[in-house]
């Protein structure tokens, strides 16, 4: 009989703990040590690309890994935004509002995907937007919007503490991470459209539920 595998311990899991561990560091040292919290950070979003890799390649994909995937990255992001609004307190409330809105429309299209039975949240209805079809079902867009975005929250944090060094940018100069949060900022505003497309796509998709089953 064939021995009972341990979903607990899929390679792509134990990466995802790995994730959980240095994203705990880098959040013990993220007041004193920017550099540090920084790499750390952007370590565990790299950590994220590669699990879901080795989940397909060992053919090691579950619910539980997709579960812990993205609380993590909902929880990362969320303990970035409270950095943020520390260091930034007339900006307070807009990192509440994009910490609420990453947290919401995730859940919600989790939830919408769950009510539909659907197998991943990422399995968008092709009646879905165009917008949001493309983020889920083409990797390297995935990709680049995720990391993109992390790299604009991880630069703005380390603007807190100083402009990078100098790069000569014709008759001045620009300081490197304030460099990369300008490269970066496209991304993470298109990002954010996606995630308030996402919130009320699912939340139509679960009305759509209601209706189907009153109807019965």
């Amino acid at each position: 009989m064939m021995a009972q595998e341990n979903i607990f311990l899929f390679a792509p899991n134990l990466i995802g703990y790995a994730r959980i561990v240095i994203l705990c560091i880098a959040f013990y040292v993220i007041m004193t040590s920017p550099g540090w919290a920084t790499f750390l950070y952007l370590l565990s979003e790299f950590l994220d690309i590669m699990d879901g890799q080795v989940a397909r390649s060992f053919g090691q994909t579950s619910k539980f890994g997709a579960t812990l995937d993205m609380l993590t990255d909902r929880c990362a992001t969320m303990c970035l935004s409270i950095v943020l609004a520390i260091f930034y307190p007339s900006y307070a409330l807009l990192f509440q509002f994009l910490c609420t809105l990453d947290i919401s429309s995730h859940w919600a299209q989790m939830y919408s995907s769950l009510v539909r039975g659907e197998t991943s949240h990422k399995n968008t209805e092709v009646s879905s937007n165009f917008l949001l079809r493309i983020y889920y079902t083409s990797r390297p867009v995935l990709l680049v919007m995720c990391g993109g975005n992390e790299l604009f929250f991880a630069m703005v944090y380390m603007l807190h503490f100083s402009e990078g060094f100098e790069i000569p940018l014709g008759a001045s100069s620009i300081g490197f991470w304030r460099l990369l949060a300008y490269a970066s900022f496209p991304i993470f505003f298109v990002k954010q459209v996606i995630n308030v497309i996402q919130l009320i796509t699912a939340a139509r998709q679960i009305a759509d539920v209601d209706l189907s089953e009153r109807q019965k």
